[in-house]
């Protein structure tokens, strides 16, 4: 994962300011983005920031996180691509695809593995490693570590990624100008995909007390989404 990729720049480099472009130049790896995005502050603003206005703030929730998160992969050279997770009396979540082909093998041929970077106030649905063989691999493995703060486990469906570099018109990247009609608009009507089988929501459990203080630890209290209470059996 420390391997250098060539640097491909999708935009002329003018279009970033020089102190911008000094932040990007160093993120030369997906562990490299997402190492900068764990170190913004988590951002409880009711509001969508461009990759710009996140490196100027230095802070970030998840969808500004995931924006700047493809923006710096793009840099690198992979397709700027997001996904997005539907959740249950809680937050939804995005993350920013990036690919990883694997070296061809006579026995195997050769595959390309699925990964992302991700800026998130619970660290156990942050960057995960390019192992997975698609997507929904990928989305499945936050599923039980996807939880609110009341130890409900949230995740219910993903939405067929989107190519951000379809929407370079909008000016995505330095621009919070159209960034309501990219995320509520064309994102959100993206195809969806339940992840649970029929009828087997009512049948989920919480996390154990344990499970559940070690997926808030680290997190900003103001950041949480806060649940509606569970309905008391009669």
């Amino acid at each position: 994962m420390g391997r250098e990729l060539p640097v491909t720049r999708s935009l002329p480099s003018d279009s970033w300011t020089r102190g911008e472009l000094a932040v990007l130049d160093r993120l030369r790896t997906p562990a490299a983005i997402q190492e900068f995005l764990d170190s913004l502050r988590y951002s409880a603003d009711p509001v969508y920031r461009c990759p710009r206005q996140a490196l100027a703030d230095r802070k970030a929730h998840c969808v500004d996180g995931a924006l700047l998160g493809a923006a710096a992969l793009r840099r690198i050279g992979f397709p700027p691509r997001i996904v997005w997770i539907d959740a249950e009396n809680d937050d939804g979540h995005l993350l920013a695809l990036f690919h990883w082909p694997t070296r061809p093998s006579r026995r195997a041929g050769s595959r390309t593995y699925l990964g992302c970077v991700s800026k998130s106030n619970y660290p156990g649905t942050r960057y995960r490693e390019p192992v997975y063989r698609d997507l929904r691999e990928l989305v499945m493995s936050y599923f039980d570590e996807y939880v609110n703060c009341i130890g409900q486990r949230t995740m219910r469906a993903y939405h067929d990624p989107l190519d951000l570099s379809r929407y370079d018109h909008l000016n995505w990247e330095r621009s919070d100008e159209h960034l309501d009609e990219l995320i509520d608009g064309h994102l959100d009507r993206r195809r969806r995909h339940d992840v649970l089988p029929p009828g087997f929501r009512r049948r989920l459990l919480d996390v154990s007390p344990d499970r559940l203080k070690s997926a808030l630890l680290g997190t900003s209290e103001e950041g949480r989404f806060v649940p509606k209470p569970p309905r008391r059996k009669r």
